[in-house]
């Protein structure tokens, strides 16, 4: 039952090692949550005709000119086209589980704003360009600044920032995985589960997999080692559709008072899932690492005493089966312990008691040498002696 019970402990501390180490690989992991991005769309305008107290439709008159600063560009008809995000915040939730805020060009991997505009009359650059790794700093918006008073037609493409990166699944493969964008990690978990659930495995070689009537256009084979399974399964990722906004800019108008709002699902770094896995994580082990060691403790005691109740058994059992033999022997080895106490008993070159009072003794080997030194010594004692004692 002992050698039963120290299995299970075996096994138990097996798991619960392999439970830990997923643990801290889940941790290593990002964890992700789905929050909302809302991108605001505005523009304001200047110079104006309808802002300097004209009319749009008809002729300026010769003297409106005489405001017009082409330095400083005042006067000059312009507008400013904003974009703009935030991320909104959970509602009720706790001030200390509030993650810090962040700019919104962080979410931002690239943008591009096309601007509509004849190129001869306006060559500007009607495509404007930002790219985060060429940016130095964060921002919380952007803003284009044009000269202009005809309606302008503006269409917004933003790359987001995911982390970590998300891909979009070709067309076939999401119809079979049942998921259209997803990370890497996610799309090899999900293809990995089809394969386990559709028996796909090869039951005597593990390291092959075997392509069923939907997966065989994908694969281009009937089986495919194990090891190629993420070569084949990048090949049919892509990278995500970009958002595309659409935004209309009339400069002889004013500019509305709300400005557009687009809300964007993304996703960010759990902070706070994770702090709270990392209290639960460390909490947990303290008080599994006390109560393991009482454990021990308690088998080291149980331990002592079934070690002691093996020998009262073992005692009991021999005398039992022969009292006088396990007399004798037990007064032999009580005879020879003490001796040991009192020094007079058997060490290393010395002589028992016992063994002087056998015959037998006298006809090992050694004995003739070392008769033959003690003779030796005798004799040359009495010739150190001097003449006459």
């Amino acid at each position: 039952m002992y050698q039963d019970l120290l299995q299970m402990e075996r096994r138990l501390d097996w798991t619960m090692t392999r439970k830990r180490a997923e643990v801290q690989d889940a941790l290593s992991r990002t964890m992700t949550t789905a929050r909302t991005l809302r991108i605001f769309l505005s523009h304001t305008v200047s110079g104006q005709i309808w802002q300097q107290g004209g009319d749009s439709s008809a002729t300026p008159a010769p003297e409106s000119g005489s405001n017009i600063n082409p330095e400083t560009g005042e006067g000059i008809p312009a507008w400013q086209f904003k974009v703009e995000g935030r991320l909104l915040e959970i509602p009720n939730q706790r001030a200390k589980d509030r993650a810090p805020l962040r700019k919104f060009s962080t979410f931002i991997k690239s943008m591009v704003v096309e601007l509509d505009r004849d190129p001869a009359q306006y060559p500007e650059g009607n495509i404007v360009e930002f790219s985060r790794s060429s940016a130095a700093n964060t921002l919380d918006g952007f803003t284009i600044r044009r000269r202009g008073d005809t309606l302008t037609k503006i269409r917004v493409v933003i790359h987001l920032e995911q982390q970590p990166e998300v891909y979009k699944v070709n067309p076939e493969l999401a119809s079979i995985l049942g998921i259209k964008e997803d990370t890497r990690v996610g799309i090899q978990q999900a293809l990995w589960n089809y394969i386990k659930l559709e028996g796909l495995q090869d039951k005597v070689d593990r390291k092959t997999i075997h392509a069923d009537a939907k997966l065989k256009p994908i694969f281009g084979q009937d089986s495919i080692p194990f090891t190629l399974l993420p070569e084949r399964l990048m090949r049919q990722l892509q990278p995500p559709d970009p958002i595309i906004l659409h935004y209309t800019l009339n400069p002889a108008q004013p500019p509305p008072e709300k400005p557009q709002a687009y809300d964007i699902e993304v996703k960010i770094d759990d902070a706070a899932m994770r702090a709270r896995m990392n209290h639960v994580t460390v909490a947990v082990a303290q008080e599994s690492a006390k109560e393991l060691n009482r454990m021990d403790d308690e088998i080291s005691l149980l331990t002592q005493s079934l070690t002691q109740s093996h020998l009262k058994a073992t005692f009991l059992n021999s005398f039992a089966a022969d009292p006088q033999g396990f007399i004798q022997t037990w007064l032999e080895s009580q005879s020879r312990d003490l001796e040991a106490i009192l020094a007079n008993g058997q060490s290393e070159g010395a002589l028992r008691m016992d063994d002087l009072r056998r015959s037998e003794y006298f006809r090992l080997p050694w004995v003739d040498e070392a008769v033959a030194i003690q003779e030796g010594m005798r004799k040359a004692a009495l010739a150190a002696r001097p003449p006459g004692t």
